[in-house]
């Protein structure tokens, strides 16, 4: 059982040792000596000296993970066998769950009963699926002429780089490395230089499991180097990246600029809640805006950050919204008590202070939050409120990344799809109505790889996740994911 009280907690992270070392074959890899230093969001605090990865670390990995793919064990295992292993490695991280839980809250300031609740939790289940599924994918056999017989086979594609971002460090790493594992690949996990310790970890954990040197490879280092040299490097035969839009550019030129490697991209989200005056719950509606934009500091992709709400019920929707804001604790996360963390970075922390000043020079109106708390240490934002937002704002257009919520009106269905879907991106969406044909309907017309009915951030590992248009390409979670790791192969045998 993990501590139940903030002391507990505090006593906990005085003790832990972290990893700061690469892994790389199966081994400590100190690098050539660079390091950088960590700075935990909850109370400025320097958590550790962790090792930076340059080019050269960057290739050792990539060696690794070749030789392994080549010549070792790990594609040549029966999938029964892979499987076995991904379902060894759940069960260690099961047993280290509040280690790692501690780890998570102490680099991003996620709160810690909710990095052990939600996001270890779903570390584990995916590690979990992947293995129980690793033996379950079916080749084909389409029929032919009685001449011949024709085979269609998936074979794993070679060496994955998966590059992670910071706010779920694990959950996001294992909606990558699991399938990619799963389907006889070798990894090369980068996860964001804001959350390397808890990667770090994983990384030996899968080594403890059984998983063979170069299997899983996890290097530490800065986006621009580590993760530009992993984009452009000849090795790679797939690159799976989950962060901003901007950064996804990147890695497509660098794939065009190298070896064209597949590019797989989970990108950014400005997600649509459209509440309509017949939602079943008023009450649960509004209770659940208020938490998917103030969960995890508001950094998550599918945050509903645009609340489209219809202008008759607006004035009770949003009242209840701005109560929840004001009330909602604010504070240490290693305090099982706080509800919201500290923003994860102060580069992040800056950014959406920027966002919250351009929308008050834009006209919208501030309705709680808005402002830092002074006495706290770390990077500490209040819950933010914006009404009075129209399309053009850039409130409503640009992602924030942060508990700040735009709130839009609207006063018919098809201006609520025509606003919802005025937007660069298309990750997710949510919905509240009572009428079954405009659920059916308006979910078809919302340009979104999610949507969700009458609830938000909803479903299971069986499901896809992705997006349209600028939110990305490609899906995680489910048989699916395992597309992006496999070559579909046909052999044509003559009788």
């Amino acid at each position: 059982m993990p501590p139940t009280t903030h002391a507990e907690w505090l006593s906990l992270a005085a003790s832990l040792v972290p990893p700061v070392q690469h892994l790389v074959g199966g081994a400590d890899d100190p690098g050539g000596g660079a390091v950088f230093p960590l700075v935990s969001p909850r109370d400025g605090s320097v958590l550790a000296e962790v090792a930076d990865a340059g080019p050269a670390e960057v290739d050792r990995a990539v060696a690794a993970a070749r030789r392994a793919f080549d010549h070792g064990p790990w594609p040549r295992l029966s999938p029964a066998e892979r499987g076995a292993v991904l379902r060894r490695f759940a069960d260690l991280v099961e047993e280290h769950r509040t280690e790692l839980a501690l780890l998570i809250s102490l680099e991003m300031g996620k709160p810690v009963t909710e990095a052990y609740e939600i996001e270890l939790r779903t570390t584990i289940n995916t590690l979990r699926y992947y293995g129980e599924l690793a033996d379950k994918v079916h080749d084909e056999s389409p029929r032919t002429g009685s001449d011949a017989l024709a085979l269609v086979t998936r074979e794993p594609i070679g060496v994955v780089a998966a590059v992670t971002p910071w706010n779920f460090p694990l959950t996001l790493a294992s909606w990558k490395i699991a399938p990619a594992l799963a389907a006889g690949c070798t990894v090369v996990l980068k996860p964001s230089e804001q959350t390397p310790l808890s990667a770090l970890r994983l990384g030996r954990l899968g080594a403890e499991a059984g998983l063979p040197d170069g299997a899983l490879n996890v290097i530490a280092g800065q986006g621009p180097v580590a993760g530009r040299a992993l984009g452009l490097h000849p090795e790679v035969d797939v690159l799976a990246f989950t962060g901003s839009t901007a950064v996804g550019r990147h890695y497509l030129r660098y794939a065009a600029d190298s070896n064209l490697k597949r590019v797989w991209l989970e990108l950014g989200g400005k997600s649509p809640n459209i509440v309509l005056p017949d939602a079943p719950d008023l009450d649960t509606a509004a209770a659940t805006a208020a938490w998917g934009i103030f969960f995890n500091s508001g950094a998550m992709c599918t945050a509903p950050s645009r609340l489209l709400v219809h202008s008759s019920i607006a004035e009770r929707v949003v009242d209840a919204v701005v109560e929840r804001a004001r009330t909602l604790s604010v504070g240490d996360p290693l305090d099982p008590a706080t509800e919201m963390g500290p923003i994860a970075s102060a580069l992040q922390f800056d950014s959406i202070q920027k966002h919250i000043a351009a929308a008050r020079e834009d006209g919208a109106r501030l309705r709680a939050g808005g402002h830092t708390l002074p006495d706290q240490d770390g990077f500490h934002l209040q819950p933010t409120v914006f009404d009075r937002v129209v399309p053009g704002m850039r409130l409503a257009r640009d992602e924030v990344f942060g508990p700040v919520l735009a709130v839009l009106t609207f006063d018919t269905v098809d201006e609520a799809v025509a606003l919802a879907n005025d937007s660069e991106y298309g990750l997710a969406a949510g919905l509240w109505t009572a009428d079954l044909s405009t659920a059916h309907q308006v979910a078809r017309r919302l340009q979104a790889g999610t949507v969700w009915v009458n609830c938000y951030e909803e479903g299971g590992l069986n499901v896809p996740f992705g997006g349209y248009k600028q939110s990305g390409n490609g899906r995680d979670k489910s048989a699916h994911a395992l597309e992006k790791f496999t070559e579909l192969k046909t052999t044509w045998i003559q009788l």
